[in-house]
């Protein structure tokens, strides 16, 4: 809980900063990419994580890989990362950041999983419904579960609602050993 409430933090200054110049969305999307990269490459992630490896040659080493060729914002952050020892945080900060992108637009997460996937129109009426209920707009990740016996999972950021035979199941017996 610490290092998502000290990720938020960073999200938050570097949201902030990127907003000032108008580029929210370009080092959102820059900072993905440095983070794919370095979390794609076992030996780039195992020097960028080791504590051992000295701060200024990850200093050197981001610079002469990603000057010039990302924002010097999402750049900057990464160095701030080394300088502070906090590489290790840089996936979460990816996350928060991404959050504080789909809020400033007016939007909140909404995952679907499936065991097969969803037809368009059946997806659509399914997001116009909850739009409805909660009142909110949702940016929709579908995912395929196939192990999912049935029904529908969703998750609307820290909401579950699970409407899977294995979860209808399990609020049965829950509610079977609450009576005994």
């Amino acid at each position: 809980m610490a290092n998502q409430t000290l990720a938020r933090r960073y999200a938050t200054a570097i949201f902030q900063l990127a907003g000032e110049q108008r580029a929210v969305g370009q080092v959102g999307s820059e900072l993905r990419v440095l983070s794919d990269a370095i979390q794609d490459n076992e030996s780039a992630l195992n020097f960028f994580l080791s504590p051992v490896v000295d701060r200024e040659q990850k200093e050197q080493t981001l610079v002469a890989a990603f000057d010039g060729k990302a924002h010097p914002i999402a750049l900057h952050a990464m160095l701030l990362l080394v300088r502070k020892r906090r590489e290790g945080l840089l996936r979460q900060i990816v996350r928060e950041y991404g959050a504080l992108e789909l809020a400033a637009r007016g939007l909140e997460p909404l995952t679907i999983t499936t065991a097969k996937p969803l037809e368009a129109a059946e997806l659509r009426a399914l997001v116009a419904q909850l739009e409805k209920i909660y009142g909110k707009k949702f940016e929709v990740t579908q995912r395929v579960q196939s192990d999912l016996i049935g029904g529908v999972r969703i998750l609307m950021g820290d909401r579950r609602i699970d409407g899977s035979v294995e979860g209808r199941f399990e609020e049965l017996a829950r509610t079977l050993l609450a009576r005994n």
